[in-house]
């Protein structure tokens, strides 16, 4: 794993996140393990560069869950389209640290749907329950602007950006 560390001191995956540190959204500009002084009079734009094939796009946020209550309180996640998995492991999509009642993985499921720009809970795989406005939920579940959601010892205001009032261009294939 190749991890990075931004201007505020945070460590993360730079082959996960890229650039940006998902803690504080700081930019970090990448540096070479090589000197940095042109070798032989070889100008930097004379470096030959490799090809990755096409750069793909960004895939940009719908919504965020805002920490309201527990240890991460004030920190904010950014929820993108289709499926969001959230949990404590590096893997998870949303990953909250410091609250050992969430399952490391699956303990819910955010579900922004770009067809009918609206979201959606879900109960995860895990054991432990998720709370909607204090009930439990069981069955996909609609989200609505400043629904309040629990998991473990947590608790979470959803804000949504994307559904009837705006969406990004659609660049997505339709199926």
């Amino acid at each position: 794993m190749s991890l990075t560390r931004c201007a505020n001191g945070h460590m993360f995956s730079s082959r996960r996140h890229g650039n940006v540190c998902p803690y504080c959204n700081v930019i970090v500009e990448q540096v070479s393990k090589s000197s940095s002084q042109p070798i032989m009079g070889v100008e930097e734009d004379d470096k030959t560069m490799p090809y990755f094939g096409e750069v793909e796009g960004i895939d940009p946020v719908t919504g965020w869950l805002v920490c309201i209550e527990g240890s991460q309180m004030g920190r904010d996640y950014r929820i993108l389209s289709e499926k969001n998995f959230i949990g404590r492991a590096e893997e998870m999509h949303i990953r909250i640290i410091g609250d050992n009642t969430i399952s490391k993985r699956n303990h819910a499921v955010i579900v922004y749907d770009h067809k009918k720009r609206n979201f959606f809970l879900l109960p995860g795989d895990a054991s432990g329950l998720a709370y909607l406005n204090n009930e439990a939920v069981y069955t996909p579940t609609e989200l609505a602007a400043y629904d309040i959601i629990q998991l473990g010892r947590s608790k979470f205001l959803f804000i949504p950006l994307c559904g009837v009032h705006f969406e990004w261009e659609n660049n997505q294939s339709e199926e």
